[in-house]
Protein backbone atom coordinates (compact mmCIF):
# COMPACT_ATOMS: atom_id res chain seq x y z
CA UNK A 1 0.00 0.00 0.00
CA UNK A 2 1.57 3.22 -0.96
CA UNK A 3 2.19 6.11 1.37
CA UNK A 4 -1.08 8.30 -0.80
CA UNK A 5 -3.28 5.26 -0.41
CA UNK A 6 -2.39 5.04 3.78
CA UNK A 7 -3.72 8.86 4.15
CA UNK A 8 -6.79 7.83 2.94
CA UNK A 9 -7.76 6.61 5.99
CA UNK A 10 -8.17 10.01 7.63
CA UNK A 11 -11.53 11.72 7.11
CA UNK A 12 -12.55 14.88 6.28
CA UNK A 13 -13.80 14.92 10.06
CA UNK A 14 -9.93 14.34 10.83
CA UNK A 15 -8.99 17.50 8.82
CA UNK A 16 -11.80 19.59 10.97
CA UNK A 17 -10.96 18.38 14.16
CA UNK A 18 -7.17 19.49 13.56
CA UNK A 19 -7.76 22.59 11.63
CA UNK A 20 -9.95 23.04 14.81
CA UNK A 21 -7.25 22.66 17.34
CA UNK A 22 -5.17 24.82 15.67
CA UNK A 23 -7.26 27.68 15.12
CA UNK A 24 -8.12 27.05 19.12
CA UNK A 25 -5.09 27.06 19.93
CA UNK A 26 -4.17 30.56 18.10
CA UNK A 27 -7.22 32.39 18.95
CA UNK A 28 -7.19 31.03 22.64
CA UNK A 29 -3.62 32.81 22.82
CA UNK A 30 -4.73 36.20 21.52
CA UNK A 31 -7.55 36.58 22.83
CA UNK A 32 -6.06 35.55 26.52
CA UNK A 33 -2.74 38.33 25.81
CA UNK A 34 -4.96 40.99 24.34
CA UNK A 35 -8.02 40.44 25.97
CA UNK A 36 -11.65 42.65 26.02
CA UNK A 37 -11.52 45.87 28.25
CA UNK A 38 -14.41 44.35 29.90
CA UNK A 39 -13.11 40.87 30.97
CA UNK A 40 -9.38 41.19 31.56
CA UNK A 41 -7.61 37.59 31.44
CA UNK A 42 -5.70 36.48 35.19
CA UNK A 43 -2.70 36.91 33.03
CA UNK A 44 -3.06 40.59 32.48
CA UNK A 45 -4.07 41.17 36.07
CA UNK A 46 -1.00 39.51 37.12
CA UNK A 47 1.30 41.60 34.91
CA UNK A 48 0.53 44.28 36.90
CA UNK A 49 1.59 43.09 39.68
CA UNK A 50 4.66 42.07 38.29
CA UNK A 51 5.19 46.04 37.28
CA UNK A 52 4.82 47.03 40.70
CA UNK A 53 6.93 44.51 42.19
CA UNK A 54 9.96 46.08 40.41
CA UNK A 55 8.87 49.49 41.50
CA UNK A 56 8.81 48.15 45.51
CA UNK A 57 11.87 46.35 45.03
CA UNK A 58 14.39 49.85 44.34
CA UNK A 59 13.63 50.42 48.22
CA UNK A 60 13.59 46.68 49.64
CA UNK A 61 16.73 46.61 51.36
CA UNK A 62 18.15 43.49 51.54
CA UNK A 63 16.96 42.21 47.96
CA UNK A 64 16.60 38.52 49.04
CA UNK A 65 13.29 38.08 48.46
CA UNK A 66 12.89 39.40 44.98
CA UNK A 67 16.05 36.95 44.44
CA UNK A 68 14.37 34.04 45.42
CA UNK A 69 10.96 34.82 44.24
CA UNK A 70 12.71 35.01 40.82
CA UNK A 71 14.88 32.00 41.47
CA UNK A 72 11.41 29.82 41.82
CA UNK A 73 9.89 31.03 38.56
CA UNK A 74 12.87 30.12 36.81
CA UNK A 75 13.08 26.82 38.80
CA UNK A 76 9.41 26.43 37.12
CA UNK A 77 10.56 27.24 33.67
CA UNK A 78 13.33 24.56 33.99
CA UNK A 79 10.77 21.58 35.26
CA UNK A 80 8.63 21.76 32.55
CA UNK A 81 11.40 22.24 30.24
CA UNK A 82 12.34 18.97 31.31
CA UNK A 83 9.06 17.15 31.09
CA UNK A 84 8.90 18.48 28.25
CA UNK A 85 11.74 16.74 27.04
CA UNK A 86 11.09 13.70 28.58
CA UNK A 87 7.80 13.65 27.19
CA UNK A 88 9.38 14.31 23.30
CA UNK A 89 12.01 11.16 24.00
CA UNK A 90 8.52 9.34 25.01
CA UNK A 91 6.57 10.19 22.17
CA UNK A 92 9.84 9.47 19.51
CA UNK A 93 10.18 6.31 20.75
CA UNK A 94 6.50 5.26 20.26
CA UNK A 95 6.94 6.12 17.03
CA UNK A 96 9.68 3.68 16.76
CA UNK A 97 8.21 1.20 17.91
CA UNK A 98 5.87 -0.20 15.36
CA UNK A 99 4.85 -3.55 17.39
CA UNK A 100 3.79 -1.25 20.39
CA UNK A 101 2.06 0.93 17.70
CA UNK A 102 0.27 -2.18 16.52
CA UNK A 103 -0.37 -3.25 19.90
CA UNK A 104 -2.36 0.31 20.91
CA UNK A 105 -4.77 -0.60 17.26
CA UNK A 106 -5.30 -4.00 18.40
CA UNK A 107 -6.51 -2.65 21.94
CA UNK A 108 -8.66 0.30 20.23
CA UNK A 109 -10.25 -2.35 17.61
CA UNK A 110 -9.05 0.11 14.85
CA UNK A 111 -7.24 -1.18 11.79
CA UNK A 112 -5.09 1.37 10.61
CA UNK A 113 -1.47 1.48 8.79
CA UNK A 114 1.45 2.57 11.67
CA UNK A 115 1.51 5.86 9.49
CA UNK A 116 -1.45 6.91 10.76
CA UNK A 117 -0.85 6.35 14.19
CA UNK A 118 2.96 7.95 13.97
CA UNK A 119 0.79 11.40 12.40
CA UNK A 120 -1.21 11.20 15.26
CA UNK A 121 1.42 10.86 17.69
CA UNK A 122 3.46 13.62 15.88
CA UNK A 123 0.63 16.47 16.50
CA UNK A 124 0.85 16.17 20.49
CA UNK A 125 4.80 16.18 20.05
CA UNK A 126 4.73 19.40 18.09
CA UNK A 127 2.67 20.79 20.77
CA UNK A 128 4.88 19.77 22.96
CA UNK A 129 7.80 20.57 21.10
CA UNK A 130 6.80 23.89 20.68
CA UNK A 131 6.26 24.57 24.51
CA UNK A 132 9.75 23.31 25.38
CA UNK A 133 11.08 25.82 23.24
CA UNK A 134 8.39 28.62 24.86
CA UNK A 135 9.46 27.27 28.36
CA UNK A 136 13.66 27.66 27.37
CA UNK A 137 13.36 31.10 26.37
CA UNK A 138 11.06 32.08 29.54
CA UNK A 139 13.64 30.80 31.46
CA UNK A 140 16.17 32.84 29.27
CA UNK A 141 14.70 36.43 29.60
CA UNK A 142 13.80 35.13 33.61
CA UNK A 143 17.56 35.40 34.07
CA UNK A 144 17.68 38.81 31.51
CA UNK A 145 15.00 39.62 34.12
CA UNK A 146 17.40 38.80 37.15
CA UNK A 147 20.75 40.98 35.59
CA UNK A 148 18.67 43.82 35.46
CA UNK A 149 17.41 43.84 38.93
CA UNK A 150 20.68 43.34 39.93
CA UNK A 151 21.56 46.79 38.15
CA UNK A 152 18.83 48.49 39.90
CA UNK A 153 20.08 51.13 42.66
CA UNK A 154 18.69 50.88 46.57
CA UNK A 155 19.06 54.98 46.30
CA UNK A 156 15.60 56.06 44.93
CA UNK A 157 16.78 59.68 44.19
CA UNK A 158 19.30 57.63 41.37
CA UNK A 159 17.28 58.64 38.07
CA UNK A 160 18.38 55.18 36.71
CA UNK A 161 16.61 53.57 39.51
CA UNK A 162 13.14 53.77 38.19
CA UNK A 163 13.55 53.02 34.60
CA UNK A 164 15.60 50.39 35.11
CA UNK A 165 12.63 48.58 37.47
CA UNK A 166 10.30 49.04 34.81
CA UNK A 167 12.92 47.49 32.41
CA UNK A 168 13.09 44.62 34.99
CA UNK A 169 9.26 44.45 35.16
CA UNK A 170 8.49 44.35 31.36
CA UNK A 171 11.48 41.80 31.07
CA UNK A 172 9.68 39.61 33.73
CA UNK A 173 5.93 40.29 31.58
CA UNK A 174 7.89 39.29 28.38
CA UNK A 175 9.31 35.74 30.53
CA UNK A 176 5.86 35.29 31.35
CA UNK A 177 3.79 35.39 28.87
CA UNK A 178 6.64 32.88 27.07
CA UNK A 179 5.72 30.55 30.29
CA UNK A 180 1.84 31.11 29.90
CA UNK A 181 2.52 30.58 26.08
CA UNK A 182 4.45 26.79 27.20
CA UNK A 183 1.56 25.93 29.55
CA UNK A 184 -1.20 26.21 26.25
CA UNK A 185 0.71 24.14 24.50
CA UNK A 186 0.44 21.52 27.36
CA UNK A 187 -2.91 21.70 27.29
CA UNK A 188 -3.58 21.62 23.71
CA UNK A 189 -0.85 18.80 23.40
CA UNK A 190 -3.17 16.88 26.26
CA UNK A 191 -6.10 17.57 23.87
CA UNK A 192 -4.03 16.34 20.79
CA UNK A 193 -3.56 12.71 22.63
CA UNK A 194 -7.21 12.27 22.04
CA UNK A 195 -6.92 12.28 18.24
CA UNK A 196 -5.54 8.28 18.45
CA UNK A 197 -9.28 7.69 19.74
CA UNK A 198 -10.32 9.59 16.55
CA UNK A 199 -11.71 12.70 15.47
CA UNK A 200 -14.64 13.02 17.75
CA UNK A 201 -11.82 12.53 20.05
CA UNK A 202 -9.95 15.42 19.43
CA UNK A 203 -13.02 17.59 18.63
CA UNK A 204 -13.93 16.92 22.56
CA UNK A 205 -10.38 16.71 23.56
CA UNK A 206 -9.54 20.06 22.28
CA UNK A 207 -13.36 21.48 23.75
CA UNK A 208 -12.20 20.48 27.12
CA UNK A 209 -8.87 22.19 26.84
CA UNK A 210 -10.11 25.67 25.94
CA UNK A 211 -12.66 25.22 28.80
CA UNK A 212 -10.14 24.72 31.37
CA UNK A 213 -8.14 27.56 29.76
CA UNK A 214 -11.18 30.04 29.15
CA UNK A 215 -12.26 29.13 32.90
CA UNK A 216 -8.68 29.59 34.63
CA UNK A 217 -8.15 32.78 32.69
CA UNK A 218 -11.77 34.58 32.86
CA UNK A 219 -13.66 32.55 35.28
CA UNK A 220 -11.89 31.34 38.38
CA UNK A 221 -11.72 32.16 42.16
CA UNK A 222 -7.62 33.23 41.28
CA UNK A 223 -9.00 35.85 39.00
CA UNK A 224 -11.65 36.98 41.18
CA UNK A 225 -9.10 37.63 43.95
CA UNK A 226 -6.65 39.42 41.97
CA UNK A 227 -9.69 41.96 40.77
CA UNK A 228 -10.71 42.64 44.77
CA UNK A 229 -9.17 45.75 46.34
CA UNK A 230 -10.43 45.00 49.56
CA UNK A 231 -8.48 42.06 50.67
Amino acid sequence: MTIFAQFQFFTLLDLLAVVYLVLAWGVLGHVIENPPASRVSTSLLVAQYRRDWMVHMISRKPRIFDATVLATLREGTSFLASACLIAIGGGLAAMSNAERLRGVAADLSIQAPEIIWEVKILLPLFFVTNGFLKFIWSNRVFGYCGVVMASVSNDEDDPQALPRAQKAGELNITAAKAFNSGLRCIYFGLGALTWLLGPVGLLLGTTVAIYIMLRREFFSQTRSILMREDL
